[in-house]
Parts: structure tokens; sequence; C-alpha cells
């Protein structure tokens, strides 16, 4: 089932970045996210929540564009 927040994510394992690509077109990288939240988000039910709970407060970002 499609997110209703999350339009994308983007995973790069050589810098541990997690792009995340909003329906709403912001862009936000997370940095030094271990791979496994990345394939726990990507096997969620809900993108938004487990962004909310597991990577928001959690990891530093930054907004890209």
């Amino acid at each position: 089932m499609p997110s209703t927040v999350v339009y994308k994510m983007l995973y790069d394992h050589d810098t541990a970045t997690l792009r995340i690509i909003f329906v709403s077109g912001l862009i936000y990288d997370y940095k030094n996210v271990p791979e496994e939240v990345y394939q726990a988000m990507k096997n969620s039910g809900s993108k938004g929540t487990y962004l909310n709970k597991h990577i928001k407060g959690h990891y530093a970002y930054e907004k890209v564009g």
C-alpha cells in the first residue's frame, strides 16, 4: 500500500544516508542510518509512522534543495 506521507526512499550504502522524498515534494537526507533501520522502514506497514517513531529525532538530517 502506498504511503500518504513518504513518496520514495533511497538508501546510500556507502554513506549510510537515507533520503526521504515526501509526497509534498520536500526531500530530507538522514545521516548515519544503519541499513537494518532502512530495511525495517521499507518493510513496515506505515512508512510515515515508522519515520516518526524511529528516525526523526534519532538521526541528524538536512533538507535537500
